[in-house]
């Protein structure tokens, strides 16, 4: 601790101290005294032109400064940085490997071993070599100004607008010695580093913009230019749109698969040229699409498919034996056996006998066969068939070939992790079990075990001085069936086949012990999975029914339950036995990848409703129709629940994200307040705030401290109550966010800097003070939090490390 009296001169001291280490720090010394640093770079003029796409053009742009000071980063590694010594190591390295290979010359096992162990450590040091230690690796080396990669993108920026209509505009640019960027190091370099560094100015003046004024059409085969004019309504080039090159392009595309799609095998982009004119008026182009022929006087072949082969153990090879066949809607399925039923997979196929060449039934074929995951690859070819009469000639037919490799029967994948919490190590695991075509209908069998220790605070024997922790023990089984099709009575997975149908049977037994409880839950869902498209699935649940039984409850636990949530029955309903049954439907949008390096958006929506089916079982597990008196509780509940994600994309590895959360629960009925303890929202954890517990944010802004046997609340040794930061805060309304920063560290690992905020509120009275919502002062209970995160990206995989503090505490008292 600093007194006010010390103040001024540790000031004063930290500041010489800074001047010191960075006076000698400026990047200007790794510079040779004709080079320049390129310290800004800046474009001026845009006013209707993507800025952004301009400036991705730069050849050159300065050393970045957020959210690392790269060039700094890069001078600090330098100073460790001995190249001389390094060649001697390489040498070394090299020279005392070839004596032991060379001695181990008689057994090539180890041969073999020494020369993998020479090459991984003379790559690493030749890396090294080549470009810097790992300091200088996580920085960036100085960006010395090129006068002729700046003249390179002036022009470039100019052919960029030129594709986007400013056929008038004009571009220049400045380069000019700067003084504006400040550093310690400039204090001391003298009047000589104001001449090293070179600021950039790109001039742009834009003009008007030429837009289409006329498009026509110019196809020498008729029969293409039917169909060309006949699809003109889904063009994407209208008149009085502004001319762009881009958009030119993927109007070639378009009318390439528009016409692959109607048995045009052989078309390609190349038969279509745009000729703008831009002498038809003022800023205005008149575009012209030509279609060509194959060549002069033919016209464009259109193929019929012939014959559909489906090979379904391709790349197995039984010499002396034969495939057998099997014919189905018209298609050939051949195997060695045919372990798959040919039935399933002709619903895959999209492609027939007797149809025109599609190439988007291609692609649908090739995806919905790969979505199985019973096999490797699966490749659809074309042969084109050989005319054997004059007839045939006029003709044109192609055979499809489809070959698909089985994947590997079985996989197993096991996962293992730990926490620490509450002084205690926490070890899980999780082993998964996978069997793929169990019953010969393509279908996926998954089973999976897991099983882990928590640690968490005792309730019931901590007291007011120590705090007891102790381990928690979580169990867990379940067993999914997927099913490749819907399981209904009619006939409709032909006619759903391009969504991808599935079926899915889920039953899953959880088992958790602690101090207070110990509780069990059992879980049957029955799911529909169909997909719009690549992108966006759906999931309807009609059946999911869950049996939730507290095998043994602690009488204080209990009591110590009533005591804090007198007005709020269902917390003592979750601890007796209960049956959930529930509805439910999911929406999911995902145009991210699983690595996440898209510019891409997310959104969730998920709605439930439980209870609606009543009538049907009431009479089984309720007797009086009470919840004092019923064997089994049974809710009435509905709950909502949307979460948005964006992922904007503002480098090759650098991204902005952001995320919103927001869900509700309540009972459908007036009469009962109670709601399934499981269907209640959390917030904190490594998915929410993350400076929280998780489950351990909320209720809204209301404090829990730890009670005494008494009931009260238990006093520390200065006479302050003591928080309870181990009790679980379940809301009716969740309301939370994110603001993700990403960006490249060194190599496979990245950064991330995040703030996160959000809570958790209650709709009901629980009889706890300042939980519940209220417009008033609900935006002062955000807790928010903010922090540093790495990713270690392994392709396969992605592990992630976050550090984060809490910032503002809604529930901090006074």
């Amino acid at each position: 601790m600093i007194d006010k009296k010390s103040r001024p001169a540790f000031t004063v001291r930290l500041a010489l101290l800074l001047v010191l280490l960075t006076g000698g720090c400026s990047p200007l010394r790794l510079l040779t005294p004709n080079q320049q640093l390129l310290s800004r770079v800046e474009l001026v003029g845009v006013k209707q032109a993507d800025a952004e796409r301009l400036q991705a053009l730069y050849r050159q742009k300065p050393n970045s400064r957020f959210p690392l000071p790269k060039l700094t980063i890069y001078q600090l590694g330098r100073r460790f940085y001995n190249p001389t010594r390094i060649e001697r190591k390489l040498d070394s390295t090299r020279a005392g490997f070839n004596r032991r290979i060379l001695a181990a010359r008689p057994d090539s096992a180890r041969v073999g071993l020494l020369l993998t162990r020479r090459e991984r450590q003379t790559r690493r040091l030749q890396l090294v070599l080549d470009k810097g230690n790992a300091i200088m690796r996580l920085g960036e080396p100085p960006v010395v100004y090129d006068s002729a990669l700046t003249r390179q993108t002036a022009e470039q920026l100019a052919t960029f607008l030129k594709s986007k209509g400013f056929f008038r505009s004009r571009v220049g640019y400045s380069d000019t010695l700067t003084d504006r960027h400040f550093s310690l190091g400039r204090l001391f370099g003298g009047a000589d580093s104001l001449r090293r560094r070179v600021a950039v100015t790109y001039f742009i003046t834009e003009n008007a913009p030429f837009r289409y004024a006329q498009l026509d059409y110019d196809m020498a085969d008729s029969a293409v230019a039917r169909r060309v004019l006949a699809a003109q309504p889904a063009t994407l080039l209208r008149v009085g749109d502004q001319y762009d090159e881009e958009l030119i392009g993927q109007e070639r595309a378009r009318l390439e698969t528009l016409l692959k799609n109607d048995g045009y095998f052989d078309f390609r982009q190349q038969y279509i040229t745009l000729e703008a004119d831009t002498s038809f008026g003022p800023a205005t182009v008149r575009l012209r699409t030509l279609v060509a022929g194959p060549g002069p006087g033919l016209s464009h072949p259109r193929y019929t498919i012939r014959r559909v082969r489906f090979i379904t153990d391709a790349g197995t090879v039984r010499f002396g034996q034969r495939r057998d066949t099997l014919v189905r809607d018209s298609a050939l399925f051949l195997a060695f056996e045919h372990r798959i039923s040919p039935r399933l997979l002709s619903r895959k196929v999209v492609i027939n006998a007797g149809d025109y060449y599609s190439l988007t039934a291609t692609q649908t074929t090739q995806r919905q066969l790969s979505q199985l995951d019973v096999f490797r690859f699966a490749n659809v070819n074309y042969v084109k068939v050989r005319p054997r009469t004059p007839a045939d000639s006029l003709r044109r037919q192609l055979d499809a070939n489809i070959a698909a490799s089985p994947a590997k029967r079985y996989q197993e994948t096991v996962e293992f992790g730990g926490t620490y919490v509450a002084g205690l190590p926490g070890p899980f695991g999780n082993l998964r079990l996978k069997a793929r075509n169990p019953f010969g209908g393509a279908e996926v069998l998954e089973v999976g075990l897991r099983a882990g220790f928590e640690g968490q605070y005792n309730r019931l024997t901590s007291s007011a001085t120590m705090l007891e922790s102790t381990l928690t023990t979580q169990l867990g089984i379940n067993v999914n069936l997927i099913l490749p099709q819907f399981l209904v009575p009619w006939q409709a997975n032909r006619f759903l086949t391009k969504y991808n149908p599935r079926t899915r049977f889920n039953v899953g037994y959880n088992f958790v012990y602690r101090p207070e409880y110990t509780r069990t839950n059992l879980e049957g869902t029955f799911d529909y999975i169909w997909q719009r498209n690549a992108f966006h699935q759906y999931v309807f649940t009609p059946v999911d029914l869950s049996l939730v039984d507290a095998i043994q409850v602690d009488p204080a636990f209990l009591t110590s339950l009533r005591r804090q949530f007198p007005d709020n029955p269902s917390i003592l309903v979750a601890f007796r036995r209960q049956f959930v049954p529930s509805l439910s439907f999911t929406s999911l949008y995902n145009s991210n990848d699983f690595n996440e390096t898209r510019d891409a958006r997310y959104f969730r929506w998920f709605a439930e409703v439980g209870g609606i089916t009543r009538p049907l079982y009431q009479h089984v597990f309720d007797q009086e129709g009470t919840p004092d008196t019923a064997r089994i509780q049974v809710f009435d509940f509905y709950k909502l629940n949307a979460d948005f994600r964006r992922y904007y994309k503002l480098g090759p590895k650098s991204y902005l994200v952001y995320r919103l959360n927001g869900g509700v629960v309540q009972p459908l009925r007036r009469s009962s307040n109670a709601i399934p303890y499981d269907k209640y929202f959390f917030a904190g954890g490594s998915a929410s705030v993350r400076a929280w517990k998780p489950r351990r944010l909320g209720t809204g802004s209301y404090t829990s401290y730890i009670q005494n046997e008494a009931g009260n609340d238990s006093i520390d040794a200065e006479g302050n109550r003591i928080r309870n930061y181990n009790a679980e805060q379940q809301g009716e309304l969740l309301l939370e966010g994110n603001l993700e920063y990403r960006f490249p560290l060194f190599s496979f690992i990245n950064g991330a800097l995040f703030t996160d905020f959000g809570n958790v509120w209650a709709l009901q009275p629980d009889g706890r003070n300042d939980t519940r919502f209220d417009f008033r002062r609900f935006y002062r209970e955000f807790a928010v939090s903010s922090g540093f995160g790495l990713r270690f990206d392994f392709s396969f995989l992605i592990l992630r490390l976050d550090i984060a503090t809490k910032i503002y505490d809604p529930t901090a008292p006074g």
